[in-house]
């Protein structure tokens, strides 16, 4: 999920180098109205935790009841903190009886992260 390299200000390396680690979380919703409210609330609260630089929404306009976290963070131990923590806990298990599978977790590297220098 990183590179490797530091991020801008820290020493060694190239000092123009960012570390982004971003996740995304799919949810297939039997209960789309109740989900939302779930998902709405720890995306507010997640936004606060240390390291956590941005966390979004998303509904589909294609597929009916799916909606899309999307999370970025500065580095993967501030997104494997954050997994481990109390509020991912009370967010999973709120969804119990509202989607129509397990969600979709997915680990992305910030490529385009890169580019600002």
């Amino acid at each position: 999920m990183t590179d490797g390299q530091p991020r801008d200000g820290d020493q060694g390396g190239d000092a123009g180098e960012i570390e982004l680690a971003v996740v995304t979380m799919r949810f297939d919703a039997h209960d789309t109205e109740s989900l939302h409210g779930v998902l709405s609330k720890y995306v507010v609260l997640t936004r606060m935790v240390p390291g956590c630089r941005n966390v979004d929404l998303c509904a589909s306009v294609t597929v009916a009841g799916r909606l899309l976290v999307i999370q970025k963070w500065d580095d993967a131990d501030a997104q494997r903190a954050h997994f481990d923590s109390a509020l991912m806990v009370e967010m999973a298990e709120s969804c119990h009886g509202l989607l129509t599978a397990p969600p979709e977790v997915d680990l992305w590297d910030g490529l385009s992260a890169h580019d600002l220098r």
